[in-house]
Formats: C-alpha cells, structure tokens, sequence
C-alpha cells in the first residue's frame, strides 16, 4: 500500500476502486487486489479488501459465486450489480467534487504547516 497519507486515501476510496476493477469484469478478491495495485494502488492486504468485499455484498452492490478451483480450491467469484453500478454512478460523480475543491483549496492556500 502506498505511504502514510495515501494509504488512507486508499482505504477511505476502496469502495470505489473496487467497483471500477468490477466493472471490467468479474473477478475473485486477489484478482481484484492484483489489478488496484497494477493501477497504483499499492499491495492491498487480504485482511483490508474482504471486509469491504463483505460490507458491499451485504448492501447488494456486488453478489458473488463459487468457482471451482483448477487442481486447487474454489473461490469467490465477485461481480458487480446494478444498484452497484447506480453506486459507482453516484460515488464517481462525489469523488470527482471532492477532487476538484481539494484541489482548489490547497491551490489557493498561502500558508505552510
């Protein structure tokens, strides 16, 4: 995961993130996992994404599925749902004002810590 401040960052975007991986296709946890940290992410521990997994499930924005294992266990098989994507619609619309008042605001503050 990324340093300090942006690791925060990162958990506090991980619903979204998740959601966007999701929307290239269905995907189990360490897939998902591999493809924010392809993004620049950074490594996101198991102990960290499925408790969001779980939490998303739970409000019917992703369902899963069992797949089973080629010569090894199954797994769960996450995918995206509509009232997911209606999220994703919504959060992408909020991190994008989000995005642009923090930026004006640190653009247009004089001050140093």
């Amino acid at each position: 995961m990324p340093q300090d401040a942006e690791a925060g960052w990162v958990r506090a975007a991980l619903e979204l993130a998740v959601l966007v991986a999701l929307t290239e296709g269905d995907q189990h946890g360490y897939a998902i996992g591999q493809r924010l940290a392809e993004a620049g992410l950074g490594t996101i521990r198991g102990g960290v994404l499925y408790p969001v997994l779980n939490r998303m499930e739970a409000d019917a924005v992703v369902e899963s599925t069992w797949q089973a294992g080629q010569g090894g266990p199954g797994r769960k098989v996450y995918a995206i749902t509509e009232a997911g994507r209606e999220r994703l619609a919504g959060q992408r619309a909020s991190w994008s004002r989000f995005a642009d008042t923090m930026g004006r605001f640190i653009e247009h503050t004089t001050g140093t810590a």
